[in-house]
């Protein structure tokens, strides 16, 4: 019974909510005292203590290290199977996230099921159908501490069957770790027409990561290995292929690496010595490095709005046993505190905030880009769902749109867009939902905005459009002008990406 309360305590997303101590790890351990009580000796919390680290990513030292620095969100995305996962957690575990008595046991584990080459991808695939398929399903969470940034590492999935799940990823980030598989094939297929790297790029960009790092990974995997030739080659395609995303091509440091081998992240490799390294021009400020490490550091602390009304996006719902309901998600903007009372939109729910924690600490405030867990009173966890936004009731409550007016440009639509089209909008807040286009009130130049025609038929690819669009269930968006992150949108048929877009005018219920 001890240690299924404890198991329950430290499940990957779930907060630990514990009260009276006053560092982290007083409170874990008066947890697990609690939950062994005089059965077990100091040796058991300890080694107890060893398993919640392994589990959450968390440690006493990393947490030590992590004071007073910059929380970074950071996306590791790309094609499927180019290597994300093992990449992630190579480099968690090269930066001290995790430590090598966990990846021995993984190794051992992926062994037995025939998937040696797993271990380190199993630090973030926990799931058991992502462990036996060999695929990440949903997206995972590990935070580990550079020289500059505290980092909460999201890893996305790549297969087209879970893109909502890395939408919902991508929503929660700053920034993004494009992954390529430098092997013969692998990156042909995910940089044509219907691979995911030209998707997942696109889908950063409209959904707000302005800030982008390329890694070319499986160096080790080239015709011959750790070719410069093959790599130079990948670095060209990619370049122009971001630049066409809307990316700054000279702000994008392109990164070889070997998620397996672990050449490259954070230490040069002898075996890329041809490597002159990466080098990113922008007005904030020129940067150079050789390593992967290097290219995360070098990326720019995002402004928060702190200014302006709160609001946090629900990715994630859980009911904790003997505390209640926690919503996980990102504050967008405004400061969350314990105590203030909140409205839950669309259900316009109202609720009190009782704790709030990040990564299995209590926190006094919240402020912008931090990823929280907040235990709310009186909420059953059925009523509220991913892609649901809280604020402050008493300060521009989230309200559920009726319609709103959206900018957007057509990418890849075979045929003509006529009103009445009802694809899937995928929002920046993790909402998806199925969305008319009510009225087609302007054809637009897709470079000035200058209005080409008024009440248009129809659109195709390649058009800019002002549409009306009401949505077939309640969903809460913003404008562009007052709430950038809120305001962004995909629209997705037929398994790709059509439009991208921003919303400019909303009329609430």
């Amino acid at each position: 019974e001890s240690v299924y309360f404890f198991s329950i305590c430290t499940s990957h997303h779930l907060t630990m909510w514990c009260i009276g101590r006053q560092t982290p790890e007083e409170r874990r351990r008066a947890i697990v005292e609690k939950a062994l009580g005089k059965i077990g000796g100091p040796s058991q919390v300890t080694l107890l203590l060893n398993e919640y680290h392994q589990l959450t990513g968390t440690n006493a030292e990393e947490e030590g290290k992590a004071k007073g620095k910059i929380h970074l969100n950071v996306a590791i995305i790309g094609h499927v199977d180019s290597g994300k996962s093992t990449l992630a957690g190579h480099l968690i575990y090269k930066c001290g996230g995790i430590d090598k008595r966990a990846i021995e046991k993984f190794e051992k584990e992926a062994l037995a099921m025939g998937k040696g080459s797993f271990k380190y991808a199993w630090v973030l695939d926990k799931l058991k159908a992502e462990r036996e398929r060999g695929i990440s399903i949903d997206f995972h969470m590990w935070k580990f501490v550079t020289n500059k940034y505290s980092i909460s590492l999201v890893d996305c999935p790549g297969h087209r069957d879970y893109i909502k799940n890395c939408i919902t990823g991508l929503t929660c980030c700053d920034a993004a770790i494009l992954t390529v598989a430098s092997s013969t094939g692998e990156f042909e297929a995910g940089i044509s027409k219907n691979g995911q790297t030209r998707e997942h790029a696109l889908l950063a960009f409209t959904l707000g990561v302005k800030q982008l790092v390329v890694a070319v990974n499986k160096v080790d995997n080239t015709e011959p290995p750790y070719s410069k030739d093959r790599f130079n080659e990948i670095s060209k395609e990619v370049s122009q292929y971001v630049k066409k995303v809307g990316y700054n091509p000279r702000a994008v440091a392109i990164v070889p690496v070997s998620g397996w081998h672990g050449d490259n992240l954070i230490q040069p490799s002898r075996n890329l010595d041809w490597y002159t390294g990466w080098r990113v021009e922008r007005k904030e400020g020129n940067a150079a490095g050789k390593t992967l490490l290097e290219a995360l550091d070098s990326l720019l602390p995002p402004q928060r709005p702190t200014d302006k009304p709160l609001r946090m996006n629900i990715s994630n719902v859980y009911s904790v046993s003997g505390i209640g309901t926690v919503a996980c998600g990102r504050i967008e903007t405004g400061i969350l505190t314990p105590g203030t009372i909140l409205t839950i939109g669309p259900q316009n729910i109202t609720t009190e905030a009782i704790t709030i924690e990040m990564h299995h600490e209590a926190m006094a405030a919240a402020l912008p880009g931090d990823l929280v867990g907040v235990h709310l009173k009186n909420v059953s966890p059925l009523e509220i769902r991913r892609g649901d936004t809280i604020g402050d009731s008493e300060n521009d409550p989230p309200r559920a749109a009726k319609q709103f007016t959206a900018q957007m440009i057509i990418l890849n639509h075979p045929g003509e867009l006529h009103a009445g089209y009802t694809p899937v909008f995928d929002f920046g807040n993790g909402a998806h939902i199925a969305c008319t286009f009510a009225v087609l009130k302007q054809k637009l130049d897709r470079r000035s905005g200058r209005v080409l025609e008024e009440n248009p038929k129809m659109v195709k690819s390649g058009d800019a459009a002002m549409v009306v669009v009401v949505p077939t269930k309640p969903v809460v968006v913003e404008t562009f002008k007052k709430y950038m992150p809120l305001a962004r949108f995909a629209v997705r048929d037929m398994r790709q990406t059509v439009a991208v877009g921003v919303i400019k005018e909303v009329v609430k219920e």
